[in-house]
């Protein structure tokens, strides 16, 4: 009930400050009274701090956003490289066994490789 209430007095005030007449008695009231004009001087700093704020930890994120996204991509093609470079690390060694003249089972055992991809690089030299 409180937060209904509360709701209705935001809407009635809202209401009221967008009034063109009721602002400019609002305002006429504000150049009047010098510790309204203090106050509202102080709620319009209050404000901009705020939002500037809000700018600077928006900005900050974006930041931190962008920083953990490259670090990411990094670990990722770094982690990418090795696996590439393991397997063409094993087709070597096929390859060199190949031109050995070991047989491919053993082959087969020792790189991983299947008997597929031992055929391919056969196939090469």
């Amino acid at each position: 009930m409180i937060n209904l209430r509360n709701q209705v007095n935001q809407v009635n005030l809202w209401s009221y400050l967008t009034d063109e007449e009721k602002r400019g008695k609002i305002i006429e009231i504000i150049n009047r009274e010098e510790g309204i004009a203090m106050a509202v001087e102080t709620l319009v700093n209050i404000t901009q701090d705020e939002i500037e704020y809000a700018r600077m930890c928006n900005l900050i994120k974006s930041q931190l956003d962008y920083q953990s996204g490259m670090v990411n991509a990094e670990r990722k093609g770094r982690a990418e490289g090795i696996k590439e470079g393991l397997e063409k690390g094993r087709e070597e060694v096929a390859r060199n066994a190949l031109v050995e003249g070991v047989p491919i089972e053993l082959i087969k055992r020792i790189s991983g490789l299947d008997e597929e991809a031992l055929k391919h690089i056969q196939a090469r030299l």
